[in-house]
């Protein structure tokens, strides 16, 4: 299908202007202005931007943990992502202690199948490695699995130890790889939890007062110290306060590969979200937790500086009213993780670049352009060049709406931004030169996302 995109405002993380796009076989063919080329679809993008796809590498779908299943899966998590302008994600496979990483793969190949609605990759994490099983980190980078996921936290469940971590860290330096951590002092944090329940104190807020971002700090240095002598580079995920950012400050003043993301929810949400009445506070319990409001203004600056060079969304939902209730009892057994999938861009327009905190360009590098960098996918994905797959979304930027779960397409009984006004919405979304969004409705077909072989760092 051919595609021509008219006088729209093109917007990458390093240009603007105003142009014209053909599209032909899935890729940008040529970029100018008047164009005059037959197309099977013309698309009028006057008075919009014209961006690239989104890229979120941080999603959860069709995800085990906490004794249950993550509510969105390839087919409902997708939709929910192209409807808000995400044209490619990467997910996380799970190996099983004792189990094969490509085993893990096969799995999460399999849920994937025939039902994605954008190209996606895969992160693996890790739960054991002993020695024997080093050169499978090798093989996952030849079969494009060219990061690696370690939680810190966790203990009995998901933890990795540290000689895990930098043997993990070790590999990588040779092969490539990017490894990617959950930075929390674990083991420090399952104490602080074991005495508040002790204590009675069984509700939600208590999942934050047992996470204090001391944990997620000292964790990070950790890690970032482990990197170093390692000889390699690190990914920090979903950074949550101004403690654990200075540490990545301070790594990479020294000039050290240090990276690291954050998400919507600690850019627009804060810590009062648990005092609400009832069990209703359980809706924010994900990890980190929600920290004091001022930790915003922290985050904002980091990522209008590039101390953070990614926002990501972390989508890992679980339904209030029968998967969040299976902690109602003690907040330690309440599924860690909240629904965003669909919102990222609207949320980062409106309270970035509407807010005077980062510009249209930042808000194009931190949503796609650095993601696909930094996971082995630019610049195939992640811009708007001829040659790369034409993965574009047009944004109309005046039109408003309101957040809610009675409107969202995700698979969820709730919204955590339920009632948030937002300013800016994808009006068009193409995905491979496919238009599978167009003024609120899907029109593609599951399946038609793709499993993509990352390489590494661009």
């Amino acid at each position: 299908m051919s595609v021509l995109i008219k006088n729209g405002n093109i917007v990458t993380a390093v240009d603007s202007y105003v142009a014209d796009i053909l599209v032909d076989e899935g890729k940008v063919r040529t970029i100018g202005t008047d164009l005059a080329a037959q197309a099977d679809k013309t698309i009028d993008a006057t008075g919009n931007y014209v961006i690239p796809g989104g890229v979120d590498p941080h999603t959860h779908l069709d995800f085990p943990f906490g004794g249950t299943v993550s509510s969105d899966d390839f087919l409902t998590g997708t939709q929910a992502a192209a409807f808000g302008g995400t044209t490619t994600i990467v997910d996380f496979a799970v190996q099983q202690r004792g189990d094969s990483l490509s085993h893990a793969l096969e799995m999460w190949h399999a849920k994937a199948e025939g039902k994605a609605a954008v190209d996606y990759g895969f992160h693996m994490i890790i739960l054991d490695l002993p020695d024997s099983r080093l050169p499978e980190l090798d093989e996952m980078v030849r079969q494009g699995v060219t990061s690696f996921k370690l939680f810190m936290a966790y203990p009995g469940a998901v933890m990795a130890d540290d000689a895990t971590i930098f043997k993990a860290m070790s590999r990588s330096a040779d092969n490539g790889a990017l490894v990617c951590l959950h930075a929390e002092h674990g083991l420090m944090i399952d104490v602080l939890v074991k005495a508040a329940l002790a204590d009675g104190k069984t509700a939600p807020k208590y999942h934050a007062t047992t996470r204090p971002p001391i944990a997620e700090a000292e964790a990070t240095h950790r890690a970032i110290r482990m990197a170093e002598v390692a000889g390699a580079p690190v990914y920090f995920v979903h950074l949550s306060c101004h403690e654990a950012l200075q540490e990545v400050q301070a790594a990479r003043a020294r000039r050290e590969h240090v990276y690291a993301e954050t998400c919507p929810h600690y850019l627009t949400l804060d810590n009062s979200m648990y005092d609400q009445e009832g069990f209703e506070g359980a809706k924010y319990v994900l990890t980190p937790p929600l920290r004091e409001q001022w930790h915003q203004a922290e985050l904002w600056s980091g990522l209008k500086r590039n101390d953070l060079q990614v926002v990501s969304t972390d989508h890992a939902a679980f339904r209030f009213a029968d998967q969040k209730t299976l902690g109602r009892n003690d907040f330690s057994k309440i599924p860690n993780g909240g629904p965003g999938i669909e919102h990222r861009l609207s949320l980062l327009y409106t309270k970035g670049v509407m807010s005077g905190l980062i510009d249209l360009h930042r808000m194009v590098d931190v949503f796609s352009t650095t993601p696909a960098k930094l996971f082995g996918l630019f610049p195939r994905k992640g811009t708007i060049a001829v040659g790369s797959d034409a993965d574009i979304v047009v944004f109309h930027p005046e039109e408003e709406t309101t957040i809610s779960a009675q409107s969202h397409h995700m698979n969820m009984d709730y919204n955590m931004y339920e009632g948030m006004r937002v300013k800016g919405v994808p009006k068009v979304v193409v995905t491979r030169g496919e238009v599978i969004i167009e003024d609120g409705v899907y029109l593609g077909t599951p399946g038609d996302g793709r499993f993509l072989k990352r390489g590494t760092q661009a």
